[in-house]
This record gives C-alpha cells, structure tokens and sequence, in this order.
C-alpha cells in the first residue's frame, strides 16, 4: 500500500445530496482541466445537473475528460452525444460488451471506480456514481436514498488520482490508435500526456498546505487494477484488520471476500475484537444477493455481528478499525471488485474522520438494518439454502472461468 501522507483536507460525503453539489461546484470552478471516470453516468435529475456542468467548463474552454464504463454505461443518449461533443467534451465508453461480450472472460474487466479531479487541486473518490440517489435503473424510484459514500479531497493525493486518469486516458487513446495503425497520432497522444503530467506535478505541488507535509490528514490514494496493483485493496483491509485491537466495522454492498480476508475477519474476533459488518439487506441481483449467504456460517460460529441493511439500497464500500483508520472507495469485497476490475478506494488515518464515518455506520445498524442472528440463519428455509448454493457454485465457477485464484 502506498504511504499514508500528511497534508490533506478530506470531507466526508454522505449520499447525492452531499455528493453532488460538492461534485459540481468545483466542476463550475475549474479553469483548466475536469477529469471525471464512473462506472455508470445516468443523465437524468442528479446526473443532468453534473452533465450540465461538464457541458459548461467545456463551453468556457476548460479540458473536460470524461470516460465511463461499457457495462455501467453502455451508451449515451444522442442529445447528450450531441451537447458534450458542441461543448468540446472528450469522452469515451470503456469497453462495451457487445453481444458476445459476456461469455469473453477477459472482457469482464471493468471500470468501476468514481474518481474527478479538478485542475490538480481537488480530487473526489467514493462510491457514487453519477447515478440520482432516488432511482435504480433496474427497480425505478426508491422510497429512501441509497446508501453510500464520497470524500472530497485536498493536497498531495490529489496528484495520484490525476496522474492515474491521465495514464487511464492515455492508455485508452493509445490502444484506440494502435488498432486504427494510427501510429503517428499514438506518439502524438504519448507527448501530449507526458507534457500534462508535468505540468499536473508543478501545479500540485503548488497547492501543498502551507507549512509542508507536515500538517493535515494523513491519507493514501490506493488503487486496483491488473499490472501493479492487483491486490492493493485486499491488502491494505487485511493489514488493517490484523492490527485491530478494539473494533473493525464495515459497510459493504456486496460482500463475497477471498479465503484469507475471511480468515482475518475470523482471526480478528477470536482475539476479542468487536467486529460488524453492514450488507446489502434488500434484492438486487441473484448472484449477489444469494452468494454472499453461505459463508455467512463461519463468520457468526466466529463472533462476527452481521447486520443486513434494508431501508434503501446499500451501496457503499467503506469501513472504520479502531477508531482511527478508516476507508472509502468503490472497491466491494467481492471477486470482480478484488480480481478484475480497476477500483479505488481512500485510505485515511485521522480520528475526526473515523469517529464521523462510524457514527454514520452506527446510524445505519441501529436505524435501517437488520441483524442476522445465528439460530435463524441456521435454519432458514430450504428453498433459501438452495439458491444461496446455486449461486455460491455459479460464482465460483465463473471465478475458475476467468483463470483467477480467490
């Protein structure tokens, strides 16, 4: 895991309604450069007004990047086609699935982290897409937000989360080209991002807090993708939650960790720490909803609380260890999060930042969850523990399928 750094500013961003604003203020404020990844950009309510202000910082002449994912975001409707490219807005769709798309294993690699940056100086990562919090696309309206997390940023990370979508950028840009044997605009395009990473490195460090590093937040920006960092995430929990002491709490949507991020949850409250973890209490997808059930068993024989949320969608990948250490990102403890997709995730160690994420935990077990008591898990009905199986095969089947150990 990278170092955790001194010299940062992070807020705490609980849903849309924190979210957006925030989003959109510095997208309206920057006077040079927007980059914005996301799994899934919905352009209706909530998602309108961020297009709208990406469209605006291109009209006035700010370089607007915008890249979403091929499953997330299989297409964008003509009138925005139309109002991001008359604005100057440079976006692409990450690897659309097509119609065969879904039985290529090496197509399930996505794009799902949410990460923007502003002109060098202010960076978001979270959970959210840019996705309204009162609309699912495969169950319409909700009666409550879905539950999830963003921060905002300032200071030295701020220049990793440029330099990890300019490299994206260009990465997408290069293999565009290669495959046109457009080599000439490929070198062109290598120049181009060399020269903007310089420039991003001067403009950072123009920005660091006065009195150097030595001031603010410490914080990381921790990043999973498929060359360096395939196991960054998983690590930086399992290092965490094997220094525990006190209490380890996580919110996670969909939950399904490897053998040895079991073990530590395990290993951790068998030594007499407290540890909660807050799932997704309500149906989503089968896989999901029904996998996640059969490793249930080990974790309450163990000690583990387990607490299912069910007052709206959950949604968020965050967590709080001891009071000091705490997380926030996109990355799910689950294989395509941990295996295949590019995720990132903010590592903080601040107690004023852990003791606002935890009381907002504790909000959501106490007034909007369920838990999962040990008896009634045990004799849940048949049909249940049927599917709970199907779905726990048909995913580690599909795990064997993509040539990957968890």
């Amino acid at each position: 895991m990278p170092p955790l750094v001194s010299g940062h500013q992070v807020q705490l961003l609980q849903g849309g309604q924190a979210f957006f604003p925030s989003l959109i203020e510095a997208i309206d404020g920057s006077t040079h450069e927007v980059r914005l990844e996301t799994y899934i950009f919905d352009v209706v309510a909530a998602g309108a007004q961020v297009a709208e202000a990406l469209e605006r910082a291109g009209q006035r002449g700010v370089s607007v990047y915008l890249v979403m994912d091929g499953v997330g975001t299989p297409e964008l409707p003509l009138q925005w086609v139309n109002r991001f490219n008359q604005a100057g807005v440079k976006w692409r769709i990450f690897l659309p699935l097509g119609r065969l798309g879904v039985l290529i294993p090496s197509r399930w690699r996505r794009l799902h982290r949410k990460l923007c940056v502003v002109d060098g100086r202010v960076a978001f990562c979270g959970g959210l897409n840019v996705l309204d919090d009162l609309y699912d696309p495969n169950h319409g309206s909700l009666e409550a937000p879905r539950f999830d997390f963003a921060v905002r940023v300032t200071g030295p990370l701020v220049q990793s989360v440029h330099e990890a979508t300019l490299q994206f950028w260009w990465r997408f840009q290069a293999a565009s080209t290669a495959r046109q044997s457009d080599f000439p605009a490929a070198w062109r395009a290598l120049q181009e991002a060399v020269t903007l990473a310089l420039q991003a490195r001067g403009a950072d460090a123009a920005v660091l807090p006065a009195g150097g590093l030595g001031r603010g937040v410490k914080a990381a920006l921790v990043l999973r993708d498929n060359v360096r960092n395939r196991s960054r995430i998983e690590r930086s929990y399992r290092h965490a939650i094997g220094a525990a002491r006190d209490e380890v709490i996580i919110a996670n949507a969909y939950f399904f960790p490897g053998r040895k991020l079991r073990e530590a949850l395990i290993h951790a409250a068998q030594r007499g720490v407290r540890v909660r973890l807050l799932l997704q209490g309500r149906y989503e997808y089968f896989l999901q909803y029904h996998a996640t059930r059969p490793i249930y068993g080990a974790l309450l024989a163990a000690g583990v609380e387990i607490y299912e949320y069910t007052l709206s969608f959950h949604h968020a990948k965050v967590a709080v260890i001891d009071g000091h250490w705490a997380t926030v990102g996109s990355s799910n403890l689950d294989p395509l999060s941990l295996l295949l997709a590019r995720e990132a995730n903010v590592v903080v160690e601040d107690i004023s930042f852990a003791r606002d994420l935890r009381a907002r935990l504790e909000q959501a077990v106490s007034e909007g969850s369920v838990r999962v008591e040990p008896a009634a898990y045990a004799h849940r009905p048949w049909r249940q523990r049927f599917l709970d199986r199907v779905a726990l095969g048909l995913t580690q089947i599909l795990i064997f399928l993509n040539g990957t150990r968890y």
